[in-house]
């Protein structure tokens, strides 16, 4: 239980939480990120970036490590909400909202399957909130299993070395960067987010029924 509530109270303090867990940590809220329902509230690009600049700064952590292990993290996660989504299927919209869940979120990932198709699975790693619900929607639709899990692998394997290795290059080629990596942080929250401000900007946009 200790250790439980230590893991919540470095959370949201990633410098902490890396050098408390290291790559077990990180492993942990990577698969919950992208496989359980309750993990959409878990940091996910920021985390990344900054375990990148954590092993360019101060090899605390190794990238040829990083990258495979996190890698495969994310994408049992996939693997993981394809198969909660392929067994319980339509109960999920149809449960009550709650702090670890809201069926809003889950609409909000059919919307974009709607509009992108298999693709979601690649481009819904970038968007937080929707890579959590992406691999359940693909469940609930019963998506070929086969082509889930190549678009997973795509998108696993893209968004892990996107991130991690933006954070390596920041570190290995601005001097001092980890003064400034709050403001990295924020910068990366801050764009992983527009999407979906474009998304609700445009439906509020759309004329009401």
């Amino acid at each position: 239980m200790e250790w439980l509530h230590e893991f919540f109270s470095k959370l949201y303090h990633f410098e902490e939480l890396i050098r408390w867990g290291g790559y077990l940590v990180l492993t942990i809220i990577i698969y919950a990120e992208t496989g359980l329902l309750a993990g959409f509230f878990l940091p996910g690009d920021s985390l990344l970036v900054t375990a990148g600049l954590f092993a360019a700064v101060e090899g605390a952590l190794r990238i040829e490590i990083l990258i495979p292990l996190l890698a495969v993290a994310a994408i049992a996660g996939d693997n993981t909400g394809y198969w909660l989504g392929y067994h319980f299927g339509p109960r999920l919209f149809s449960r009550e909202d709650s702090f670890f869940f809201h069926k809003d979120h889950l609409k909000r990932t059919q919307h974009f399957y709607d509009k992108y198709g298999a693709k979601t699975l690649i481009l819904a790693r970038f968007i937080p909130i929707v890579r959590t619900f992406a691999p359940t929607v693909a469940g609930v639709g019963h998506m070929r299993y086969r082509k889930f899990f190549a678009f997973s692998i795509l998108g696993g394997l893209g968004w892990i070395m996107s991130m991690t290795l933006l954070g390596f290059t920041l570190g290995r080629t601005i001097p001092h960067i980890e003064k400034k990596v709050h403001w990295i942080i924020l910068i990366v929250i801050f764009v992983s987010f527009l999407p979906i401000l474009k998304e609700w900007l445009q439906s509020r946009k759309k004329p009401q029924p």
